[in-house]
């Protein structure tokens, strides 16, 4: 009897792929004797795992944040931060002032990441633009994203700007 394993997983596993779909999941033990005869690949004891989608993602914005998380991290609070000119508006701020090369440069730095971390499908929200401008320039960049990419305009991120 097959025990099932947490998160799903099935050791000494087999997946039947027939035209390029899936046909059947399952203990190698269990094959179906209609996929009995397939060609076959040994995958070395490696985790298989269907593809993951990232869907809320803000690759597209100016700036960078990162003296700004330092500051959480040493205690200071979302109102410090900004009064020290930092948080959303000041991404709002670094977004207007990027053009779509320096845009889709850093975008593309977040895509490749996201990819190497096992993303197939990235959803990109606009949001940090607060005009018409300059969130159609985030959302045009976010269509030259070579992996598949769906955006969406986010609006208000913040209401001060």
């Amino acid at each position: 009897m097959y025990k099932r394993q947490p998160y799903g997983l099935i050791e000494n596993a087999a997946i039947a792929i027939e035209d390029g779909l899936i046909r059947w999941v399952g203990p190698a033990a269990d094959l179906p004797a209609e996929h009995a005869g397939a060609t076959t690949e040994d995958l070395g004891g490696r985790l298989v795992t269907p593809a993951l989608i990232d869907c809320h993602t803000h690759i597209v914005h100016g700036g960078d944040r990162a003296g700004e998380f330092e500051m959480r991290l040493g205690g200071a609070s979302y109102e410090e931060v900004a009064r020290a000119g930092g948080g959303i508006v000041s991404t709002v701020r670094a977004t207007r002032d990027a053009d779509e090369a320096t845009l889709l440069a850093g975008a593309l730095r977040f895509a490749d990441a996201l990819i190497a971390e096992g993303a197939s499908v990235i959803e990109v929200k606009s949001g940090y633009g607060l005009d018409i401008e300059t969130e159609l320039r985030m959302l045009r960049v976010a269509r030259r994203i070579a992996t598949p990419v769906s955006y969406t305009h986010l609006r208000a991120h913040a209401t001060r700007h």
